[in-house]
C-alpha cells in the first residue's frame, strides 16, 4: 500500500482479485465433496492476502509475499501432481492454474518496485 497516498495500486489490485477468485473456486469446489483439503487452501489464500497487505505487517511484507508465492507455486504444482496420468482438460482447474501462476507473477512483480 502507497503510504503516501494510502491507495492501492494496479498491480496490488490485481493481486487481491487474483487470490480471491482462486481462493472462491477452492471453496465452492469443496462444498459438494466437502473437502478439507480445498477449505484450507482456499483459506490459506484469504490469510495470505490479509496478511501481505495489512499495514500492521507491514514490515513483514517481503516475508509475507515469499510465502504467498511459495503457497501458489505449491498449489499450481500440487494440482499436476495429484492429478498426473489423467487427462488434464478440466477447464475450471485450468483456469484456476492461470490464475494461480498470474498471482506469482504479479506478487515477484509487486515486490521489484519496492
Amino acid at each position: 500500500m502507497d503510504t503516501a497516498q494510502n491507495k492501492l495500486s494496479s498491480l496490488q489490485i490485481g493481486i487481491i482479485g487474483l487470490a480471491a477468485a482462486t481462493a472462491i473456486i477452492h471453496i465452492v469446489l469443496a462444498i459438494p465433496a466437502n473437502l478439507t483439503m480445498f477449505y484450507l487452501n482456499g483459506a490459506g489464500y484469504i490469510v495470505l492476502t490479509i496478511a501481505y497487505f495489512l499495514p500492521q505487517l507491514k514490515k513483514y511484507q517481503n516475508i509475507s509475499r515469499w510465502v504467498f508465492i511459495a503457497f501458489t507455486a505449491l498449489t499450481l504444482v500440487g494440482y499436476f501432481v495429484v492429478n498426473r496420468g489423467n487427462s488434464f482438460t478440466n477447464p475450471i482447474g485450468l483456469i484456476d492454474k492461470a490464475i494461480e501462476a498470474a498471482l506469482i507473477v504479479l506478487l515477484y512483480l509487486d515486490g521489484r518496485k519496492k
